[in-house]
């Protein structure tokens, strides 16, 4: 048995509700306590009050709170904690202005350009950091061979071991006026982002010195803060330290200012997002995001992992507000950018996802589907059952339900904060609800209460269970292999069912679950981590200098642990690990050596290269011989063990375990007798049968029907989760059934986009995620489709329909068709659709359909990039697919699909394909994510059967078409006469004068509409003539704009409208016409018209501002950002994509790095969007400077009409002439948005 402590050892996780504290006492008693984390009335400091309180009881002395405390008694403190989260998501960190390089000012605004929800007009993005920018005068370019700029320029060698060329060196005198100003403007804290300072610092450190002797408190650099290649991620990751560390320094002066000497020679350690403990000197702003739920995960993959033999481990913290779900397996799975409060932040965290569904999740009934959050009630005024007016949530449904008991809470609800729970008040909210429900559902069909309640939370652990198939399914993993360890102080009223749907055998449930941040804490290792940027190619002649780096970052690690009071090498260990990706692509892996011994062929430390193929086969099904790999960073982590034990075993039972008492609990089914007992009571060896309920003062823990919870013999409580009564689901709809498959349907369609963008290996679908994948019934309708690329929304449907009627009876099982021609639904030639079909045991014809859609950067044509702005016919834009066969009988048709991708060459002043590598690889890739969405289909059709699949199928299609007629009716209504369809039109002009057309029909009855494009232009000479498909997608992205909430977007959507598309028109153009600028721009135009009609809001920039450039070698592709339109009561967003488009750009440094390109500018263009009451988003200013011979391709539009504004607004003010320019400048002012009012 393990001796105790000779001192107090505390471990505190501070969050932002409560703080949670583990104590370690002299002797090895153990004390847990947990407090408001905010209490002014009581106390200072949470963490200084809990350790006051222990020591005060322990010692039996008294610790008076307004003195500091002493010391004495306490060995170490270790902390995690929400400070840093909160101040980063309320808004309230340190004053900050950035300084970056003259030209991209605007560059962090703008972000990757792509909008988080593609169906919000009134774009939502969290607003910078910064208030203050200063562009500092300097440049630094990357060296490359050939380029005749900067020939007389000296190159110079970077940390990296690149070559740069200092275009300009930085002007500090310049720098010294605007510094002042800033200072005498109150602002103390600089975040410096400058190009290629990963590389080449010497010029952020030349800004920080200045910085500091004018008297700056906080000066992040960059190239220190995190010295990984991209500006963006890297520049947000200064900020964010920038921004965040003057709260940490002040929170942690004011937490020293509680205790003697200021805790001089007591260790204070404080969990960072890596789950590595660090000194509290060293703790950063950027590296504190994750602090919190860190220590949970570091909780439970020491406890569950170890107790459970090794099996792998689903962790489930389930909150008030949303639940956080991660893997454990043997390693912490890491993720070097990741988003927090709408900020990308690039440094080491565990990969911790987080789904909006909590116990303070609200519960809507809408348009006949149960809906359980993104909204929380919060802390206050909290659920319903709060005693304050707050909504209907979860835990009024685990209230109503009986599986909480308002007895075991303490009385801290209502006004005055002394009243128990109320159930009354929840039931009474249910009944309201029940009857609005029943009302829709009609005779027949009536819910009981409690039905609705079960509904509510059948949802609510559906919705749970998709961001734990992402981490299992999607990523090649078994989740039925997994144990969940719950934890969190709602998780345990879910967790059986929860494993139970996702066929997982164990839940496992620690005895400190209601604190495990705070024990993970105690059970942490210390660790430091060093990193440096690397340029080299993992080769042998690059392997010396490798094991150099590593040799001197390990040394650095051991050094600085050793200073931390680790004497011995035996508790220190150093892991190296090397960032590898492939060459000309954009996904990089952090690979460690471990288990990879050196061989001959190999680095010293370790066989990088052995490990980084097995690591990308297991990732992403294959890896790509005989290219090579770059290695982008060098990395060491050092570990430092503290030896702290695991609890003692609790003492084997003796007796029967006592029943406290026996209430009634719903399961499904109706009201169960269910026994209650306190956790305290239970010791190893006990069983407890469900139903049952097990009470501790953190948390309540459900044993559900058909399971069973043991004690193991450390006094946790392990639950073996029986299959349970089949639940007896038929064809006939049922609201809340519809709700789950809504959730399991489109959880299809995202896994598929995982998939795809793991496997495939083009930029533009793994980075800029140019792709859509989607689910069909057996008729081609849409059932599904995540939601990725508008312009793909509807144009899918049309491809799986062609096929359907063109192929007939020759599709057959193992076949896979790839498709672009618009005449078959294709949008325009890149997009190349690959279909394949999901046969069912003893169905002759295919039971569903999948299809992915992804943009080719090439696929041949007269230009480099397959996007000619000056082509005529459908010939001159590349290969052309109408019902290929890529897979036949299983084999994929390699040769075959080869020759069609280079047949345009045989065209006279064309070109094949100039990607054919990517092109196989990303079409394999296609084919892979259409066969997870076929093993997920036959997965769901095994669990409900073919005939209820495909009826809630149907369901799923008919819910969406009456949100649709809800939504005509709302809009007619109050506009038009009794009795009379409401008319209403709109026009607009292509910048050649084409019109596009609109006359809408509204029957405020039916809630139908006819949309009738008579009147558009006819087809044009150039190319932007839209396939019919094209019109139907922006058609349906509008509606579902316009429905205003989450719904499910299939076919349904266009079933209440019926769309007039005159043949031969600019949208219904014939087989030949070009198109390729019909995708990117006409339809645009398309949906500014339509919200016209509507008066939804003004238009937007109007096009998606196409850029190709290349020639032999190299082949570049981008659409470039613009100006929103405002709305009633918004100011459109300057700098976003807009409608139909949402790609990502490339990262400016990796622009450079990669193409013979220099970036000069890029920032939003100020005062190009419209005025009004509510302004129109500005558009953006880019120019690119070429280093080679190149052509460059520019497709956009609204240089002659500019956007329209609404409600008396004119037109916005942004245009420009686009230009085909050779080793010169092009610079593109892009058109803003217009205003509303």
């Amino acid at each position: 048995m393990p001796a105790g402590p000779e001192r107090f050892q505390f471990a505190i996780d501070r969050g932002g509700t409560f703080t949670d504290v583990f104590a370690r006492c002299p002797g090895g008693r153990v004390r847990v306590l947990k407090l408001l984390s905010e209490d002014p009335a009581s106390y200072r400091d949470a963490p200084t009050e809990g350790i006051r309180r222990i020591l005060q009881q322990e010692c039996g002395t008294p610790f008076p709170k307004d003195q500091p405390l002493d010391t004495s008694r306490i060995e170490w403190i270790r902390m995690g904690t929400t400070v840093a989260t909160n101040a980063l998501l309320e808004r309230k960190g340190e004053r900050l202005a950035l300084l970056i390089t003259r030209g991209f000012r605007d560059l962090l605004g703008i972000g990757t350009q792509a909008r988080p929800k593609i169906f919000d007009l009134a774009v939502s993005m969290p607003e910078v950091l910064y208030e203050e920018v200063v562009e500092v005068d300097e440049r630094v370019v990357l060296y490359q061979e050939g380029c005749q700029l900067f020939a007389n320029s000296q190159p110079v060698t970077g940390v990296t071991g690149d070559s740069l060329v200092v275009q300009r060196p930085v002007d500090l005198e310049a720098l010294r006026g605007p510094l002042e100003e800033l200072l005498a403007k109150g602002i103390r804290s600089l975040a410096v982002v400058l190009l290629h300072s990963y590389a080449w610092p010497n010029h952020e450190q030349q800004v920080g010195v200045l910085a500091r002797e004018l008297g700056f408190q906080q000066v992040s650099l960059s190239s220190e803060v995190m010295a990984m290649v991209r500006a963006v991620p890297r520049g947000y990751t200064a900020c964010v330290d920038a921004y965040l560390t003057p709260c940490i320094g002040r929170y942690l002066e004011g937490f020293r200012a509680g205790f003697a000497s200021r805790l001089q020679g007591v260790p204070v350690l404080f969990m960072r997002s890596d789950g590595g403990l660090t000194p509290m000197e060293a703790f950063s702003g950027s590296r504190a995001i994750l602090s919190g739920p860190a220590g949970g995960v570091v909780g439970y993959a020491v406890t569950t992992y170890h107790q459970e033999g090794g099996q792998p481990v689903i962790g489930f913290d389930m909150g008030g507000t949303s639940t956080d779900v991660s893997r454990y397996a043997g390693e912490y799975e890491h993720v070097f950018e990741a988003s927090t409060g709408g900020i990308s932040i690039q440094a080491p965290q565990l990969d911790i996802n987080t789904v909006a569904a909590g116990g303070g999740s609200q519960l809507f009934f809408r348009s006949g589907l149960f809906v359980v959050g993104p909204e929380s009630a919060g802390a206050h005024p909290g659920p319903t059952c709060y005693r304050k007016g707050g909504p209907l949530t979860v835990t009024d449904a685990n209230l109503c339900l009986g599986r909480l008991l308002p007895e075991y809470f303490p009385r801290i609800f209502g006004p005055h904060e002394d009243q128990p729970l109320s159930r009354e008040s929840a039931l009474q909210a249910f009944r309201e609800l029940t009857a609005n429900i029943n009302a829709y559902l009609g005779p027949g069909s009536a819910l009981g209460v409690e039905e609705v309640a079960m509904g509510f939370i059948r949802v609510a652990n559906e919705a749970m269970c998709r961001p734990i198939r992402a981490l299992t399914q999607a990523r090649g993993h078994d989740t039925s292999r997994h144990v969940l360890a719950c934890f969190g102080g709602a998780g345990g009223q879910h967790a059986c069912a929860i494993a139970r749907t996702l066929g997982m055998s164990k839940v496992f449930i620690h005895k400190y679950s209601g604190i495990l941040s705070a024990y993970g804490l105690a059970l942490a290792d210390v660790v430091h981590e060093a990193q440096e940027p690397c340029a080299l190619a993992y080769a042998p002649e690059a392997y010396a200098r490798l094991d150099e780096r590593i040799a001197a970052l390990e040394e650095e690690c051991v050094r600085a642990l050793e200073a931390q009071g680790f004497s011995s090498r035996a508790q220190i260990s150093p892991e190296a690990f090397l960032h590898l990706r492939y060459e000309r692509t954009d996904c990089a892996l952090m690979c460690s050596a471990k288990g990879y011994p050196a061989t001959p062929a190999s680095c010293h430390a370790g066989d990088f290269g052995a490990s980084f193929a097995a690591r990308y086969s297991q990732e992403f099904g294959f890896t790509i011989p005989g290219r090579a790999v770059l290695v982008d960073d060098v990395r060491v982590r050092g570990t430092a063990t503290t030896g702290l034990g695991q609890e003692e075993p609790v003492a084997a039972s003796k007796t029967a375990p006592r029943v406290e008492k026996v209430t009634s609990c719903y399961f499904e089914g109706g009201y169960r007798e269910t026994r209650v007992y306190l956790l305290e009571e239970l010791s190893w060896g006990h069983c407890i049968p469900g139903p049952s309920i097990l009470i501790d003062p953190n948390s309540t823990i459900l044993v559900e029907p058909g399971c069973t919870a043991a004690m193991t013999r450390l006094g946790d409580v392990c639950i073996t989760v029986g299959s349970g009564a089949a639940r007896p689901i038929g064809p006939l709809r049922d609201p809340i059934q519809l709700s789950i498959f809504s959730h399991r349907f489109m959880s299809i369609a995202e896994q598929m986009g995982r998939i795809l963008q793991r496997t495939a290996i083009s930029t533009n679908i793994k980075e800029r995620l140019d792709f859509s994948c989607a689910l069909f019934g057996p008729d081609g309708g849409l059932v599904s489709n995540a939601p990725h690329i508008p312009v793909h929304l509807g144009a899918m449907q049309e491809t799986v329909q062609f096929q359907i009627q063109n192929l007939g009876s020759d599709l057959h099982e193992g076949d896979v068709i790839l498709s672009n021609h618009p005449c078959a639904g294709g949008s325009h030639l890149p997009d190349l659709t690959v279909i394949t079909p999901v046969f069912w045991l003893g169905e002759p014809r295919p039971v569903f359909f999948v299809a992915s859609r992804g943009h080719h950067a090439d696929i041949g044509g007269i230009t480099p990039g397959s996007m000619p702005p000056h082509s005529h016919s459908l010939q001159e834009e590349g290969a052309v697919f109408i019902s290929f066969k890529l897979v036949k009988d299983g084999v994929f048709q390699e040769e075959e699909v080869t020759q069609a991708l280079m047949a345009p060459g045989q065209i006279p002043g064309s070109s094949g394909t100039r990607s054919l590598h990517d092109n196989l690889s990303d079409l394999r890739a296609q084919v892979a994510a259409n066969q997870k969405g076929i093993q997920l289909v036959n997965e769901l059709i095994g669990h409900y059967g073919l005939e209820v699949v495909q009826a809630y199928m149907a369901h799923i299609q008919a819910n969406a078409e009456v949100a649709v007629q809800e939504m005509l009716r709302d809009f007619a209504r109050p506009r038009g006469e009794p009795g009379r369809p409401l008319l209403v039109e709109a026009e607009d002009f292509m910048d050649d004068g084409s019109p596009i057309r609109l006359r809408v029909a509204v029957d405020p009855q039916e809630g139908t509409a006819v949309f009738d494009f008579t009147g558009s232009g006819h087809e044009v000479h150039g190319n932007c003539n839209a396939p019919r498909a094209i019109t139907l997608s922006a058609l349906i992205y509008c509606l579902r704009c316009m429905v205003g909430q989450d719904i499910p977007l299939n076919q349904g959507c266009l079933a209440p409208v019926r769309a007039v598309i005159p043949k031969g028109s600019i949208l219904d153009p014939s087989l030949d016409a070009a198109v390729v600028g019909g995708n990117v721009l006409t339809s645009q135009r398309v949906v500014d018209v339509i919200f016209r009609a509507f008066g939804a809001c003004a238009a937007s920039q109007g096009c998606m501002n196409n850029v190709t450039f290349g020639n032999k070698g190299v082949s570049y592709y981008e659409t470039v950002a613009g100006g929103a339109g405002a709305g009633p009561g918004w100011h459109g967003r300057s700098g976003i994509h807009t409608h139909m488009t949402n790609t990502r750009i490339t990262d400016p440094e990796i622009l450079e790095k990669r193409y013979p390109v220099i970036l000069r500018c890029f920032e939003v263009a100020q005062g190009t969007g419209g005025a009004g009451q509510f302004r129109g988003g500005s558009g953006v200013q880019r120019e690119l400077q070429f280093r080679a011979q190149m052509v460059l391709s520019v497709l956009s539009e609204r240089r002659a009409f500019r956007p329209y504004g609404l409600q008396g607004c004119p037109s916005s003010v942004g245009q420009s002439v686009p230009c085909l320019l050779i080793l010169s400048v092009a610079g593109e002012d892009w058109a803003g948005g217009a205003a509303w009012g």
